[in-house]
């Protein structure tokens, strides 16, 4: 990454204006300076200490990214929306795990990114910014490094990241649009599975139906609030459960999978700011019960 020192912030250390106004961490400055990454200005490796100049160039490189033994480099298809030197948004397909897992190994987003990124000569481990179930289908948001990384999960938890979804629910329900604010807990007794209870988290999901059928509703749905399962919960609490949820009542006969596609997303780029907005199209799966 480079900058160029203008008035502003001349005068500041490297560490100050690493840390103050492009948020660098201690823990990935340390990393920079111990694990193999560089910080030059105008070409000479520079101390954090060292004092900025109006029109100086400062550039940091990055140390290679250590991964995790279970990620192992796996050839597969990648549908990829968006790219640049900082993020990427893949289109993930049901039945595919985002990360690997006791329970999926091999075989999942990340292990097919690890390939991608071994043939374009990409230096990191997997950053996933949006993570979305196995069965989900739909935009996921990777960053390139930890420090993207770390820039993102800060505009996550000012929820300025926006996703919107495609959901084949089961019924019709009784308003067109409206919203389910309801909170999420992990249901006692189970590892995976949550429910609706007064002890949960504060979880806010709203809703707009977009056609209806005479056994199901197809809606578009968006997140306020990103708690585990949220989406599956709130409508199976309702009582018009997800085609294809069995885990939170959905009936498995038409679909089986979660009838749950993110078609949506937004956010600023967090090095230049630039609004982006990307979308995808309903899946075939769903498309063939609701058209």
């Amino acid at each position: 990454m480079q900058w160029i020192i203008n008035d502003e912030v001349a005068h500041m250390t490297v560490n100050d204006f690493l840390r103050k106004k492009q948020s660098f961490s201690r823990r990935i400055l340390t990393a920079i300076k111990y694990d193999g990454g560089s910080i030059v200005v105008n070409g000479a490796e520079v101390r954090t200490t060292y004092k900025l100049q109006v029109a100086d160039c400062l550039r940091v490189t990055f140390p290679k990214e250590s991964r995790g033994p279970m990620l192992t480099p796996e050839k597969g298809p990648l549908n990829i929306v968006y790219e640049d030197d900082y993020v990427l948004v893949i289109n993930k397909p049901a039945h595919l795990a985002t990360i690997p897992s006791a329970i999926h190994p091999r075989n999942t987003l990340a292990n097919r990114i690890i390939h991608y990124y071994n043939e374009n000569d990409i230096h990191s481990t997997i950053h996933v910014v949006t993570r979305l179930d196995r069965d989900t289908s739909g935009l996921v948001l990777i960053a390139k490094n930890r420090y993207i990384h770390s820039l993102l999960s800060q505009h996550m938890h000012k929820k300025s990241i926006r996703r919107k979804y495609y959901a084949l629910v089961e019924g019709n329900l009784e308003q067109q649009a409206g919203e389910i604010n309801a909170r999420i807990d992990r249901k006692q007794g189970s590892i995976i599975e949550r429910e609706v209870t007064d002890r949960g988290k504060a979880a806010l999901t709203v809703y707009r139906v977009l056609k209806e059928g005479p056994r199901y509703s197809l809606l578009d749905v968006e997140l306020k609030t990103g708690r585990t399962h949220q989406i599956r919960v709130h409508f199976s609490h309702i009582n018009h459960p997800l085609l294809g949820d069995d885990l939170y009542g959905g009936t498995t006969q038409v679909m089986m999978r979660q009838a749950l596609h993110c078609y949506y997303l937004s956010f600023n780029h967090p090095t230049t700011n630039e609004y982006i907005e990307l979308t995808t199209s309903l899946p075939e799966d769903m498309q063939e019960i609701i058209l």
